[in-house]
């Protein structure tokens, strides 16, 4: 997700996103289906956020 597609949740999505976080990783949308390049970004910048949260982290 970038900025501009949480600015678009936001603004269509406003009442049921009211007090519920929507994290941006600033990933740009480049990629393939899967890619490898594209995993790695997101297990790299999600898992902070599981560990925090109380999710579960590689």
């Amino acid at each position: 997700m970038e900025k501009s597609h949480r600015n678009k949740l936001s603004k269509k999505f406003k009442t049921f996103l009211t007090d519920q976080r929507v994290i941006c990783l600033d990933i740009p949308d480049l990629f393939d289906y899967m890619d490898p390049v594209l995993v790695q970004l997101l297990e790299e910048k999600v898992g902070p956020f599981l560990a925090r949260y109380g999710g579960e982290s590689s």
